[in-house]
């Protein structure tokens, strides 16, 4: 099968590479990729180890040469869309938004259209990366429905694989803001804590032995009466990441309806505060310019839904606060549930990025 050189890429398997499947590790290293596309390109001759066609399943060994060609993108189904955009940055080659809450970002069962990739399809009328076929047009990464702030966005295929790289090499930083239940979290600290997909509830994921490394880092902003404003920053991409570890160590996204339940209702007993969606916030976004090759980073201002919350919430004057020092969450705390752990000390009763 003979392939355009403009639009393959090779990668070497290092030696530091644990046993893993073919698709799996390709996941790590194109991670804008979804998994089903990359078995369908392994299948259909598209990626090959040492020049030879394998099955999703195959092992890559240290030093094999993975070739990858990514076929030339079918017209997407997807319709132009003209709707508003709050564009933070944009050129050639990307395109930098603050993405409202409450708009999908690609098309999918039950949300055709009125989504990010109908809005993009219209405004770069054409100009968006195809790498993988079709599936999500310059889309390298995303935020759920009801998570807000700052996105990168693709224009051509080099773009979209520059950046792609810098989300594997975790070179690219994004950090977050969220209103958690509860007011007794550290200053400070991280938490180390693998996340899968829940056993028996298949639109939750859970922090679980056999899930995915995960490591999120975090500091206190401001503290309330019944809950703390945060910063988070993400060490890995994992789905609903900030949502899932927050809930681990009892102090759940303010709004979450799906890992916040309980704790939204004491919240509102609490405060008379019912906060219309998840309260997290993407707030600033780091990357190299693949062209330019010049750092830059993007800060998206919170929208109004994000302020109200927080005055409704807002400590009376004068309160007594009593945090703690730095905290990890992970190896060497009190152990908590399947054999993970939590760090000593008293969270807001209960559960629960990228996001």
């Amino acid at each position: 099968m003979k392939h355009d050189a403009s639009r393959s890429a090779t990668v070497l398997v290092p030696s530091s590479m644990p046993q893993t499947r073919l698709d799996t590790y390709l996941r790590s290293q194109f991670p804008a990729v979804s998994r089903g596309t990359l078995q369908r390109l392994i299948e259909g001759g598209h990626i090959t180890v040492n020049q030879k066609s394998v099955k999703p399943t195959h092992h890559p060994a240290a030093g094999d040469r993975i070739a990858v060609h990514w076929p030339e993108p079918k017209p997407s189904q997807a319709q132009p869309e003209a709707m508003p955009l709050a564009i933070l940055f944009e050129d050639a080659d990307l395109l930098v938004l603050n993405k409202p809450a409450g708009l999908v970002v690609h098309p999918g069962a039950g949300h055709e259209e009125h989504t990010l990739v109908n809005a993009l399809l219209h405004h770069c009328a054409g100009q968006l990366s195809g790498i993988g076929g079709v599936a999500r047009p310059g889309i390298v990464h995303r935020l759920d429905k009801d998570t807000s702030g700052c996105l990168v966005v693709a224009k051509n295929d080099a773009t979209h694989l520059a950046l792609s790289a810098q989300f594997a090499e975790r070179s690219l930083e994004k950090s977050y803001h969220a209103l958690l239940c509860g007011n007794t979290l550290s200053e400070a600290g991280e938490i180390r804590a693998p996340i899968a997909r829940h056993p028996t509830q298949r639109k939750r994921m859970t922090v679980r032995d056999q899930g995915r490394d995960a490591f999120t880092s975090f500091r206190v902003i401001e503290r309330f009466p019944n809950a703390t404003l945060v910063e988070a920053r993400i060490h890995t991409g994992r789905t609903h990441q900030i949502r899932v570890h927050f809930e681990y160590i009892g102090a759940p996204v303010v709004g979450d309806s799906v890992y916040a339940k309980r704790h939204n209702v004491r919240l509102q007993e609490l405060t008379g505060y019912q906060a219309p969606r998840q309260m997290l916030h993407a707030t600033r976004l780091k990357l190299r310019h693949p062209s330019l090759d010049k750092l830059m980073e993007f800060q998206a201002p919170w929208p109004q839904d994000f302020e109200l919350a927080k005055r409704a919430l807002s400590a009376p004057a004068g309160s007594s606060l009593n945090p703690a020092s730095s905290t990890t969450f992970g190896a060497g705390s009190r152990s908590m549930g399947q054999g993970h752990s939590l760090c000593a000390g008293e969270y807001f009763d209960g559960e629960d990025d990228d996001a």
